[in-house]
């Protein structure tokens, strides 16, 4: 069962994996509205691995804050990989990160379509390389339920997924 606790459970398993590596993170949120940063900052010392979030909810934030092109947002939607992967990247870029997580999906109830239904959510996920070129891998998920359940399961999978990479990394 995803709930608060689980929350608090990945957030203090990706802290801790976090500091081991002297690695830092920033996130870039839609459709969460700042539900990842929020649950990953609820960890005492947090300040050692996550130094700042994006909460882009309009398509102008995604574009101004974090550089998502316009061209993508007209092209492709805000719902889309290729709008996660910029995201992910500006975020990383803007806030000088080693690791990176966007998301942005259909809440609902309402917004939904039959290419993209409610409870569409990508999400994507940035490294900073060595060599200065990023790295950024996409999911895509379509989860069931209310705007509360989509939300609460769209952060739990993006600390999850962010979990599994840096896990699968260091082993």
């Amino acid at each position: 069962m995803k709930d608060e606790h689980h929350l608090e459970t990945l957030s203090m398993q990706l802290g801790q994996l976090l500091k081991k590596q002297g690695k830092t993170v920033t996130c870039a949120e839609s459709c969460t509205g700042g539900w990842v940063a929020k649950v990953l900052t609820d960890i005492a010392g947090s300040s050692d691995y996550f130094h700042r979030g994006f909460v882009t909810y309009s398509n102008e934030a995604k574009h101004q804050m974090i550089g998502v092109t316009e061209e993508s947002l007209q092209k492709f939607g805000a719902v889309s990989e290729q709008v996660v992967s910029e995201m992910a990247l500006g975020a990383l870029k803007e806030a000088d990160s080693d690791l990176s997580i966007s998301v942005s999906g259909i809440a609902g109830p309402s917004g939904g379509s039959d290419d993209k239904p409610v409870g569409t959510v990508w999400f994507g996920f940035a490294q900073k390389a060595p060599t200065g070129i990023s790295n950024v891998t996409t999911k895509h998920c379509i989860f069931q339920g209310n705007r509360h359940s989509v939300r609460l399961q769209s952060t739990c999978y993006a600390l999850e997924t962010l979990l599994q990479i840096i896990s699968e990394k260091s082993s």
